[in-house]
């Protein structure tokens, strides 16, 4: 009766000390600088495999405390639920102000060529890739993830079959790691190479950030996966799964599509 009442009057529950966000700061910060001496002067160093040993380890701890809090002390209320999917909404705009830079790159340079360029798009030299070929291969493939994640996110919540969830998710993971060998594929065979005028910059780098999201959506969902054959998921309780979900639909299939407009099909005609 006192818990009961405890959390009537306290939706929100404070968070104990905990050292993982500090370390995994400091792992990310050695690893920026790392990787940073290495695309300079092209040497291994201890600075960036360390941060590549301690950033999964925090990320592992931090994450087991998160669950913990929320699947087995039953911390995160409805209140607590409610911040978190604001959260993630926030966050989900600050990355759409971030991949608007690289759009707002590429359009100025295209739509205005400079000199440097040859006063035309593509660029004097630059030889595109064939829209129709992969990228749209890649394009087909993601929208078949949005549709099974969605499949997934269903079944979850309806709570009908929990086998229906596994397998959607599974073929979910399967089309993000295919998605994922086919552009490492199409960066290997590019007619055209990151230092090639402001066009293989943009495209890179573009393209480059957008796949890291879906690397990282992909661990996402293995993760989730891991934690439905542990039970951990409810047709009500499944918060985790839910914002991997709308990182997939806004991150990684709006920002494709507009990549795929913009930069294979309209920046190469």
């Amino acid at each position: 009766m006192f818990k009961f009442m405890y959390l009537i009057r306290m939706p929100f529950h404070l968070v104990e000390l905990s050292p993982w966000p500090l370390m995994t700061s400091s792992s990310a910060l050695m690893l920026t600088i790392g990787l940073t001496n290495w695309f300079h002067y092209k040497v291994n160093n201890y600075c960036m495999w360390l941060g590549l040993m301690l950033l999964p380890l925090a990320m592992y701890m931090w994450w087991r405390d998160t669950i913990r809090e929320s699947t087995y002390q039953g911390n995160h209320t409805f209140m607590v639920t409610k911040g978190l999917q604001w959260g993630m909404m926030l966050f989900i705009t600050s990355e759409v102000c971030f991949f608007f830079g690289f759009f707002w790159a590429f359009f100025h340079s295209s739509l205005s060529p400079s000199p440097e360029v040859g006063c035309v798009w593509p660029p004097v030299g630059v030889l595109t890739l064939n829209a129709f070929g992969v990228p749209l291969l890649n394009t087909i493939i993601l929208l078949s993830s949005g549709v099974t994640v969605t499949w997934a996110h269903h079944s979850l919540k309806s709570g009908v079959s929990r086998k229906d969830f596994v397998y959607a998710l599974s073929i979910t993971i399967m089309l993000g790691v295919y998605f994922t060998a086919l552009q490492v594929g199409e960066y290997f065979n590019s007619p055209f190479s990151i230092a090639d005028s402001v066009y293989g910059s943009v495209f890179f780098v573009a393209t480059g950030f957008h796949g890291i999201h879906v690397i990282n959506w992909s661990i996402f969902l293995f993760i989730s996966l891991f934690r439905s054959k542990l039970l951990h998921y409810s047709k009500v309780h499944h918060l985790g799964f839910e914002s991997f979900s709308l990182m997939l639909t806004f991150l990684v299939d709006v920002v494709w599509i507009c990549l795929y407009l913009c930069i294979y099909w309209w920046g190469s005609l």
